[in-house]
């Protein structure tokens, strides 16, 4: 575990939200190079109150991409590097005897923060990745029955890696589903991959983002998830919702489709993207555009599927081109 970032001066609100929220990805890129879309992924989390899973092979930046938005925005962070002997009291906080007041105290966990950066989730034991369930859903921490909030705003941004089954401890399903989009971190293209050996050879220290500002706050957090709320979603559009998750659970090819929280997600995330686009209502296009990130990861396919070589991404192309879209 690592220490909190040094605690700054809160940052007011702007008078455009929007425009301080998407900020972040230019600031976001001083230190990331090439992944526009998952900054704009997060963001959508952000304002959806929402959990992210990041997924990538090692070194695409992962961790980097967190911390960098960590930085940018004027909210307390924290960071967990997930082992095999990690503890739940690791990650809520535990009761602590105080010989000077003969009295048990608690002791808060990292989870008592803003950003809780999860890295490798995958590599702790179920047990432990259960302990952050309750703080998931229910955004508090129960600790010998007395139940203890969490700050808000609360969002646990979890890094995986895809390849390395050795020695790791998959997500059960009832996890995956707490995550409100998975997010797949891909190798920068060449140009990208140029840039970031440049900025190397500048001196660009991957461990010292201390040049990144803080462009926007819980004030405009709290703006644009309000304005993201009073968006107009049409009868059409939220029926399209509805039909699209359900066909996923009678699609051949999965054992497990989208639950109705995944229908709720999407329709929030497809909200979000409306509002940074600029427009106060949802179309079809918007729930088009969040369909992959938001569901992907609750899908389960058919081991028969698998073998010949179907993916969650190929059956949710084939969802999307077969439920008719409303005019």
């Amino acid at each position: 575990m690592t220490a909190p970032r040094k605690s700054v001066p809160r940052k007011r609100g702007s008078a455009d939200p929007r425009a301080s929220l998407l900020a972040l990805r230019t600031e976001v890129a001083k230190a990331v190079i090439g992944q526009d879309a998952a900054v704009t992924g997060l963001v959508i989390a952000l304002l959806c109150r929402g959990h992210v899973l990041l997924e990538g092979v090692p070194g695409v930046a992962k961790t980097l991409l967190v911390r960098a938005l960590a930085a940018s925005l004027d909210l307390e962070s924290k960071r967990v590097q997930f082992t095999p002997d990690l503890m739940p009291g690791d990650i809520t906080g535990s009761l602590v005897y105080d010989a000077r007041t003969a009295a048990f105290s608690f002791r808060e966990g990292p989870v008592f923060t803003n950003l809780l950066l999860a890295d490798e989730i995958n590599r702790t034991p179920p047990k432990t990745q259960a302990s952050l369930l309750e703080a998931m859903e229910e955004r508090q921490v129960t600790v010998d029955g007395a139940a203890r909030p969490l700050p808000d705003p609360f969002v646990v941004c979890a890094t995986q890696n895809p390849l390395e089954y050795e020695g790791t401890y998959p997500l059960p399903e009832a996890q995956l589903d707490r995550f409100l989009v998975k997010l797949t971190v891909p190798l920068p293209s060449r140009d990208d991959e140029v840039r970031v050996l440049q900025a190397h050879d500048g001196g660009f220290d991957p461990r010292d983002l201390s040049g990144l500002t803080a462009v926007a706050s819980a004030a405009d957090l709290a703006a644009g998830r309000n304005a993201v709320r009073a968006l107009t979603v049409s009868p059409e559009v939220i029926g399209y919702v509805v039909d699209v998750c359900r066909a996923t659970r009678t699609s051949p090819s999965l054992q497990l489709g989208a639950s109705p929280r995944g229908a709720t997600g999407l329709l929030a995330t497809a909200k979000a993207w409306a509002w940074l686009s600029g427009r106060d209502y949802v179309t079809p296009d918007d729930v088009k555009a969040l369909a992959r990130p938001t569901l992907r990861h609750r899908l389960a396919l058919r081991p028969e599927a698998e073998l010949e070589g179907v993916t969650t991404e190929s059956v949710l192309d084939s969802v999307l081109a077969s439920v008719p879209v409303p005019r």
